[in-house]
């Protein structure tokens, strides 16, 4: 979870340029992916997100302007943010992701622009669409990465964090910690901890800890928990989405107008 004081220097340092060149204002602006997630490898790059905000001019246009600022993506660096107008219309939805982003554990700049933000949140969440949002998140990765007899072993952890995070909804009815630790603390079963725990370390001390095998224990406990989460998240009630009028005034407050 450590960020360097260098590393931190220079993400703010393209933060001031983005701002130059584009004429925004970031508002939020965090470490998602491994590193906020707790599992990063000493060579995984920095997954820096932002939200934004332009003048009151520009969301005036009629000329619509592109909602995503795409800045830097490389070996280090994968940088890139949502417009607050996407933001609050995702946020509308219950989008996971931002969610994520408010609770990341590394963060590179916010504002009181983003309290007003954080203030209606937890307002907005929804756990049936997190359930199954972690829940297709899961199953893809399984389906795509882990059906092999030959697997990247590192592809456990994108299989187990949504399995864990949707886990946590269910239990608790509030958007899931970043941290896999954590999750791991307060979902996972003792009989396959040291499993898991045995990949967690080979994970965090290695550039690349490769292929191996198939962990047949493994897949059994992801298979039985997919099933259980289907079952679970098909029971639910549904939940409405947040009146657009508590949106439209943080958006109003935000601009100020």
């Amino acid at each position: 979870m450590f960020v360097s004081e260098e590393i931190v220097s220079r993400i703010k340092q393209k933060l001031d340029e983005i701002e130059e060149k584009e004429n925004i204002r970031i508002i939020h602006c965090i470490e998602s992916g491994s590193r906020a997630w707790g599992f990063a490898s000493p060579d995984s790059d920095y997954d820096v997100r932002f939200i934004y905000v332009r003048t009151p001019k520009d969301y005036l246009k009629l000329e619509k302007t592109r909602d995503v600022i795409e800045w830097e993506l490389n070996d280090v660096y994968d940088i890139n943010g949502w417009d607050i107008r996407k933001t609050l219309g995702l946020l509308h939805k219950s989008n996971p992701t931002l969610f994520e982003w408010n609770g990341s554990p590394i963060v590179y700049k916010t504002t009181p622009e983003w309290e007003k933000v954080r203030g209606i949140i937890d307002e907005c969440f929804m756990s049936k669409a997190g359930v199954y949002h972690y829940l297709s998140t899961a199953r893809h990765n399984y389906k795509a990465y882990l059906m092999d007899e030959e697997v990247k072993l590192k592809k456990y952890f994108y299989v187990l964090r949504p399995i864990l995070a949707a886990r946590w909804i269910l239990d608790k009815g509030t958007p899931p910690p970043m941290l896999f630790t954590e999750l791991m603390d307060a979902e996972m079963e003792d009989f396959i901890r040291p499993e898991v725990e045995r990949l967690l370390e080979m994970k965090m001390h290695t550039p690349e800890i490769g292929k191996g095998r198939r962990i047949e224990k493994l897949h059994e406990y992801i298979e039985q928990q997919l099933e259980d989460i289907i079952h679970k998240a098909d029971a639910m009630d549904g939940e409405k989405e947040t009146e657009w009028q508590k949106l439209d005034e943080v958006f109003y407050d935000i601009l100020g107008i």
